[in-house]
């Protein structure tokens, strides 16, 4: 598997990014509900969602591309579990260390990867038979393509000078796509902040076939 990234995302402490605070409950629920208790965070960064998982309880693992990341969530972290592992890698070198996993979640990444089908091909290899994805991601769709365009926000939505920034833009149809054509039945949709379809982010919960 081959994929493309930068060499660093440019992270230079463990403070939370800025998206945790309202899809880390989401997430949380979402995992409560199924009541699983091993979960990879894939593309977990710092380890903020990480550590919050593990004083819930869960037995919470990290799998992050960016040595830098990586190496604060070690520091900052260190009874907790973290892997400089991408997508583009090899899960049976995370199974060498790690029994599979009942669900992994990825937050607030699938929009910077180049070769995005990785992902749920990487999580249905660390996952257990019948396992959970739960995938989060800029939400897009007609009302708040619309909103966007009537205040002249799209540079700013683009990202396009955020070196390591969002690179693909996902709507509910697309992302469904995505998992349904790469091991996983969608399950469930859910909207992530503001108002209905205006919504920061969105997520699919699917289920590995």
């Amino acid at each position: 598997m081959t994929d493309h990234a930068p060499d660093a995302y440019g992270w230079n402490s463990a403070q939370a990014s800025c998206s945790d605070g309202y899809v880390f409950p989401k997430v949380v629920g979402i995992l409560s509900r199924l009541g699983v208790k091993r979960v990879l965070d894939v593309g977990a960064g710092t380890g903020q969602l990480c550590v919050k998982l593990a004083h819930l309880g869960y037995d919470a693992v990290g799998a992050e591309y960016d040595k830098e990341g990586v190496e604060i969530a070690r520091s900052a972290y260190p009874a907790l579990r973290f892997y400089q592992f991408g997508v583009q890698d090899n899960p049976a070198e995370l199974l060498r260390h790690e029994q599979p996993f009942d669900a992994v979640i990825s937050t607030e990444v699938v929009e910077h990867l180049f070769s995005p089908h990785l992902l749920p091909l990487y999580a249905g290899a660390v996952l257990k038979p019948g396992g959970h994805l739960i995938v989060t991601t800029p939400y897009h769709g007609y009302l708040k393509n619309l909103a966007l365009s009537l205040a002249d926000k799209w540079d700013h939505h683009h990202t396009a000078l955020w070196h390591g920034g969002h690179i693909k833009f996902w709507s509910r149809a697309t992302l469904t796509q995505l998992l349904s054509e790469n091991g996983f039945r969608v399950v469930d949709f859910f909207g992530i902040g503001r108002v209905p379809y205006l919504w920061r982010s969105m997520g699919l919960l699917a289920e590995k076939i």
